[in-house]
């Protein structure tokens, strides 16, 4: 198979996010059109550098690097880890980030995993779900669907306010109990923002 720079595209992102859809692969790389993405997913599978598994009912498949793909990248060997109870967050934070790029302009995205990376072996603190760099300025972001510990939202905020300058929360407009919380933390600290993941998915799905 000839690679060409495209399928370089494409392999990056699939490392840097650990899995893409389909759509994914479409708006991040930047294709035409879904059948010209589709075939050539279909090309990467078929000559070993990518995988494509179906794990969630309802949820569509889900695109991987392989061995032979962290080779040709020249990244750790390491098998990403997926677990199934992080996919749904995991394709929402990658809606969102595709979001931030298209519509707002804001390209210069460090993922989760990079910033674990750039941590440095046996360090695991919190990280966003991803940085974005704006002149000097850095913003996180943080999705965040359903509510699982006020404390933990508490102290995620607490941290990204003491290391970038501003926080934006992408949470469900029903999801009222999370909005208390985060609406709570703007009378203690500074640059936090809240969108609602509604008009993220309405974009996503009109493109």
């Amino acid at each position: 198979m000839n690679i060409v720079e495209r399928d370089y595209m494409i392999l990056r992102e699939l490392d840097r996010w650990r899995f893409c859809l389909g759509r994914h692969i479409k708006m991040l790389t930047d294709f035409e059109g879904v059948r010209a993405c589709d075939r050539r997913l279909k090309k990467l599978v078929e000559a070993g550098y990518i995988e494509r598994k179906k794990i969630l009912y309802g949820i569509p498949s889900l695109y991987t690097l392989t061995h032979k793909g962290k080779v040709l990248l020249q990244v750790p060997l390491r098998k990403d880890k997926i677990p199934p109870e992080q996919i749904l967050h995991s394709i929402a934070v990658i809606d969102t980030a595709i979001y931030f790029s298209k519509v707002r302009k804001l390209k210069s995205i460090i993922t989760e995993k990079q910033l674990h990376k750039n941590d440095g072996f046996g360090v695991r603190k919190h990280q966003p779900d991803f940085v974005i760099s704006v002149g000097k300025k850095t913003l996180c972001v943080e999705v965040e669907l359903t509510l699982k510990s006020i404390k933990r939202i508490e102290q995620n905020i607490e941290s990204n306010f003491m290391n970038y300058d501003y926080q934006i929360w992408v949470i469900p407009n029903r999801e009222l109990k999370i909005n208390k919380v985060i609406n709570t933390a703007k009378e203690k600290y500074t640059g936090i923002y809240i969108i609602h993941y509604e008009a993220i998915k309405k974009y996503i799905n009109s493109s």
